[in-house]
């Protein structure tokens, strides 16, 4: 029987999101990133791209196209269904599992004597999941041609490979996994059932993927634990067979988009955004991070870091500014909204105790802005990246990239991007405020020539998988047999 072509894309958040207008209209805002740029390049292999709607404005859209496709005039020319999933429902899903338990389980930041609590209100969550991947699954079961190409993002959706499985056992199923994967002793902290459901979901498609051979290797070490997986090695995939089914496991780790990079980050906005930036720090050095205020990002342990430096080395008194963009993430959740308060704390702390008239030694920015964002990046000395777990960290990437006149890169050896970058930066443990300290003063002491050496090699690396061919490798990898 013939086997198409076509190509769908299931994930959480779409390429296009609506806002109301004041007159009622609705504005569409267009995404980026790797999947937008994959798809892109498949011309008329591209299929539909499943999402769901995150808030009215989405919901709007979804109205007003009759539950079917996006009106293509919005959606670049793209096949987009958005699903209008109830809201009790989403929230449960994206709220109450995937960023509250899956999130926290993967990233390992439980306080563990009090949390997680898997209680009947847990139970109820869990249900809401289900029915929010069984929406997906339902949807692509329905769009895709006899034999297509079906790529599942992340870990909202865990459940859908398996579950279209079951619908459309013809077509061919891949699952990426952005984050980090829980090694098993942490994992085993979901109950049985669910940390079961979660892996058999995976397994249920032909391919899963991940950004490191950590994460995959943790991934195939749940497998085994729970499951009692057969685990082979084959050298550039693991195979992990279930009950005589095998999934194969492999590895892409998404980089920048460096010919993206470079143009955006020469724009009159960002000049202008720069040259603001320049008056407020005046000719001290810089220490920058980029970053949502998402608690795995380690924010507030950077800023104590930057706080013993200033202790231990005065020399850099009015000498150094620590250039902090701080965006707000997730702020319906409490814990979230509390850890955003405690970043601008610390940091006012931080300008109370050390500060003098002319020096700021900490730029606090909350609002999110990329061309400002890109500005921080051209005019780094040093690039701060302490995540407690990331599965990349594009950060990393981005900056040695765009960076100017050369920037030290000080990388937790905790992301994901430490694979491909840990040669050349200063690596940290990032609980270790005196070694992080240190790492900081090592880094600001660099000489030009070092931080221009380093940065080139970084940037080599960091561009290696840009993403539109991340994209292409997970494709052409799905199609191996």
């Amino acid at each position: 029987m013939a086997t198409s072509d076509q190509v769908l894309v299931a994930s959480n958040r779409g390429p296009v999101g609506f806002t109301p207008a004041e007159d009622g209209t609705l504005v569409a805002k267009r995404g980026g990133g790797g999947l937008v740029s994959g798809l892109g390049a498949l011309g008329d292999h591209a299929g539909t791209w499943v999402c769901a709607a995150l808030d009215d404005g989405d919901r709007q859209a979804v109205g007003r196209a009759g539950g079917g496709l996006l009106d293509p005039a919005d959606t670049d020319g793209r096949a987009v269904r958005m699903l209008d999933i109830p809201a009790e429902t989403f929230d449960a899903a994206y709220n109450g599992i995937a960023n509250s338990v899956l999130w926290f389980v993967h990233h390992m930041l439980y306080q563990s004597p009090l949390e997680p609590l898997f209680d009947h209100h847990f139970e109820e969550q869990w249900a809401g999941y289900e029915r929010y991947n069984a929406a997906f699954a339902d949807a692509l079961a329905a769009e895709a041609e006899h034999g297509a190409r079906v790529l599942v993002q992340d870990y909202h959706l865990s459940l859908v490979p398996g579950m279209l499985r079951e619908r459309r056992p013809d077509l061919r199923i891949g699952h990426f996994s952005h984050t980090p994967w829980a090694p098993a002793e942490c994992y085993r902290m979901l109950p049985d059932d669910t940390a079961r459901a979660v892996l058999r979901g995976i397994l249920g498609g032909d391919r899963a993927a991940f950004l490191t051979w950590r994460w995959a290797k943790a991934f195939a070490d749940c497998c085994r634990d729970l499951l009692g997986a057969e685990v082979v090695d084959r050298g550039h995939e693991l195979h992990l067979t279930v009950d005589g089914e095998t999934t194969r496991v492999g590895v892409h780790g998404l980089g920048a988009d460096g010919d993206f990079l470079r143009e955006r980050s020469h724009r009159p906005d960002v000049d202008e955004r720069l040259a603001v930036l320049r008056r407020q720090v005046g000719d001290r050095r810089t220490i920058v991070r980029v970053d949502r205020t998402e608690l795995s990002k380690n924010i507030v342990r950077g800023l104590h870091a930057y706080r013993r430096l200033l202790h231990r080395h005065p020399e850099w008194h009015d000498r150094v500014v620590h250039v902090a963009f701080a965006y707000p993430s997730r702020q319906d959740l409490a814990i979230y909204r509390e850890y955003t308060e405690e970043v601008s704390r610390v940091a006012d702390g931080i300008n109370a105790e050390f500060g003098r008239d002319g020096w700021t030694p900490v730029v606090l920015h909350v609002k999110d802005d990329f061309a400002r964002s890109l500005a921080a990046y051209r005019m780094a000395d040093v690039a701060l990246v302490n995540p407690i777990r990331d599965g990349m960290n594009l950060v990393a990437k981005e900056v040695p990239v765009v960076s100017d006149d050369g920037c030290a890169l000080v990388l937790s050896r905790e992301a994901g991007a430490f694979a491909d970058l840990g040669e050349d930066a200063l690596v940290i443990n990032p609980y270790d405020l005196a070694g992080t300290a240190d790492a900081l003063h090592r880094a600001l002491s660099m000489t030009p020539e070092e931080r221009a050496d380093r940065t080139k090699r970084l940037a080599a690396a960091a561009t290696a998988l840009p993403p539109t061919a991340w994209f292409l490798a997970q494709l052409h990898a799905l199609d191996e047999r």
